[in-house]
């Protein structure tokens, strides 16, 4: 059996770590080399480095911080945000990513996913999906840009296409949930994981131990994540990464002391 992963999550913005609840009000949540250490010795199995404003401001990911973050981790290491080439893809590989994570990129050009795919292999291509579900109607669409535009695009859907050109993993964000602390959407989360053959990272809404269980759960009310990202919750100190993983493991689940 694969071992489920517990992911802490660097939303970076002007050289910090920020968060936020829905995508907006952030607030600084502290340094991210320093916080990709702590968490690195913790026993995170992996990290998440997101330039949220990359895209929205028409720019690269900072490599210069991806650089001296990599150089500080003993952990694997995904890096999103502003990635638009496959030269950019080989530069944060360059700068010691160990993945690199597409999101509205792909959305603007899906064969970037492909391209990537070939020429680095699938396991290092991430894509995120941040979704939002439809008010009156069932489903949730794809949104891009830091969350301010909406693409129309079904997040089911759509995961299930990228996954055909080559993605390795799925990081999927539910932006109803993101800092709210009240919850994975589980619904979201196991559509998404029923519908594509590649692992589902959980992401949005974590606020206690249950959530997380719930999300990495693989019974008919569970999430059926292979990971979970985690953000304001051990930024704030709530809970940390050694508590989760005595928690899961008391609970039965296969996740790495």
């Amino acid at each position: 059996m694969v071992a489920l992963r517990l992911i802490p999550c660097l939303d970076v913005a002007q050289g910090r770590v920020v968060k936020g609840v829905n995508f907006v009000g952030l607030r600084d949540a502290g340094d991210p080399v320093e916080l990709a250490c702590r968490y690195s010795r913790a026993g995170a199995d992996e990290l998440v480095f997101l330039d949220i404003a990359a895209s929205h401001e028409g720019r690269g990911t900072l490599t210069d911080m991806v650089r001296r973050t990599a150089e500080s981790v003993t952990i694997p290491f995904t890096v999103g945000g502003g990635i638009s080439t496959v030269d950019g893809i080989t530069d944060l590989l360059r700068a010691g990513a160990d993945k690199v994570s597409l999101n509205s990129s792909a959305v603007r050009r899906p064969e970037l996913v492909r391209e990537g795919a070939e020429r680095f292999g699938c396991q290092c291509i991430v894509v995120a999906i941040d979704a939002r579900r439809r008010e009156g109607s069932a489903g949730w669409d794809v949104f891009v840009k830091g969350g301010r535009e909406n693409t129309g695009l079904d997040a089911v859907a759509w995961a299930r296409r990228v996954a055909e050109l080559g993605a390795g993993e799925i990081l999927l964000t539910s932006m109803d949930g993101d800092g709210t602390q009240a919850g994975y959407d589980l619904d979201l989360t196991r559509a998404v994981a029923h519908a594509v053959p590649v692992p589902v990272i959980a992401s949005g809404g974590a606020g206690c131990m249950d959530h997380i269980a719930q999300a990495l759960d693989t019974g008919p009310e569970g999430g059926h994540a292979s990971a979970a990202l985690l953000a304001s919750l051990l930024h704030d100190g709530v809970l940390t990464v050694e508590e989760i993983k005595a928690d899961l493991l008391g609970r039965g689940l296969a996740i790495r002391p």
